[in-house]
């Protein structure tokens, strides 16, 4: 069992199970201030087969462009902040405790409109990159 922050390799220790510390998360300092930024948090580095997680940081102003995935379905758990999803164009209020489930193919964008960063842990599956940008 890993407990902690910080890559550790699976030949470092016998198992792959990870704790993540959502206050380690909501500390963690942002490497490119006033840019979004995301850190890998379950990868198949990790012996991952079909799961996939990262803590994303959007700062004040800042967006995930509007897109859509053709397999992905995800959790987000909102852990710091307050943002708008929108989903199929309609905007949803979201702040930190909330819980969002997007399943595929459904349209959707992250915009953080407050004056502070806003933080969330990203759970997917299946482990594969599908982001399709909607223009």
């Amino acid at each position: 069992m890993y407990i902690g922050s910080g890559p550790v390799s699976a030949h470092e220790r016998k198992d792959n199970m990870k704790i993540i510390r959502i206050e380690e998360m909501v500390q963690l300092v942002n490497p490119s201030p006033g840019k979004n930024h995301r850190l890998d948090l379950v990868t198949p580095e990790q012996r991952a087969r079909e799961l996939g997680g990262f803590l994303s940081i959007i700062p004040a102003g800042g967006e995930v462009p509007y897109h859509f995935h053709e397999k992905r379905e995800s959790l987000l758990l909102i852990i710091k902040g307050e943002a708008v999803e929108i989903v199929e164009g309609e905007e949803h209020p979201v702040k930190t405790g909330d819980v969002l489930y997007i399943p595929a193919v459904e349209k959707h964008q992250i915009v953080n409109r407050s004056d502070e960063d806003l933080r969330y842990l990203e759970f997917f599956t299946p482990l594969q990159d599908d982001f399709i940008k909607v223009e």
